[in-house]
């Protein structure tokens, strides 16, 4: 696999302090498999789509007890040098650079505007496997409330090029990288209820929107929008039992015509 831009979404993770049920409900809502944990490793536990590493689920560590959610890492060539730079423009290193065995490097930051998010320098895991398929990563959103400064930060740390969305209704951007879009980026507005902070919204594809729906109902989620069709897919967002939050995205279900984009200034 040819190593990753520096900034591309390249792996998520959550810790669940049921991880025998969010298998389950993994396993059933998005058709992960689960390969083999080691204490060596936290009980680290790696999923899988259609073969492909999609995802991990893991316990949390002592003292790191919370509500669950799943953390998007960005690939970097060097984990040092990029919590230098999160560091240099307003952010704040949570877990400082370390390496996990052979697999790679990596780190916990958070954004000026409040999202957690991870940095991951690839050795011999270079992140997701899966793509194109049920249950593989596709996309993920920064939901933001302070979106100047979230703008300022990501362009700066990862050379990102901004681009906003020609909709009145809504503050939303893209970034591009090397001519390529990698992430969304909206402002929260007063629907959101005031405790939620920022945080990256991460979609998986699903074969079936309202199956998938469903099954996350069935299971014990909620659902917290949707299904609705767009022209990039008919989604819907969840949260997970344990309240992970996370998106599911049929991609072959789109509707109406994609949005225009402009330079952000």
């Amino acid at each position: 696999m040819p190593v990753r831009p520096e900034g591309t979404p390249c792996w998520a993770d959550a810790m669940f302090s049921d991880v025998e049920a969010a298998k389950t409900f993994y396993g059933e809502v998005l058709g992960w498999t689960f390969g083999e944990s080691s204490a060596r490793f936290g009980h680290y536990t790696q999923a899988y789509a259609d073969g492909g590493a999609a995802a991990a689920v893991v316990p949390p560590m002592p003292g790191q007890e919370g509500q669950s959610q799943w953390c998007l890492y960005f690939a970097s060539p060097d984990a040092e040098a990029t919590a230098r730079r999160i560091r240099e423009h307003g952010g704040d290193v949570l877990l400082e650079p370390m390496r996990v065995g052979d697999f790679g490097t990596m780190c916990l930051a958070r954004e000026p505007s409040g999202a957690v998010f991870g940095v991951w320098q690839s050795g011999t895991h270079e992140g997701f496997g899966a793509t194109g398929v049920p249950g593989a990563y596709c996309w993920a959103e920064l939901f933001t409330r302070d979106p100047e400064k979230a703008d300022a930060f990501l362009t700066s740390v990862f050379g990102y090029t901004a681009r906003r969305i020609e909709d009145e209704a809504i503050d939303f951007s893209v970034y591009d990288l090397n001519g390529e879009t990698v992430l969304g980026r909206m402002r929260m507005t007063d629907d959101f209820p005031p405790q939620v902070p920022s945080y990256l919204n991460v979609y998986f594809t699903v074969a079936d929107c309202d199956a998938a729906v469903s099954a996350a109902t069935r299971l014990g989620g909620a659902v917290r929008f949707g299904p609705t069709d767009t022209p990039f897919g008919r989604f819907a967002v969840l949260a997970d039992p344990q309240g992970a939050l996370f998106s599911v995205i049929d991609i072959t279900r789109t509707q109406g015509e994609k949005p225009q984009v402009e330079d952000a200034l």
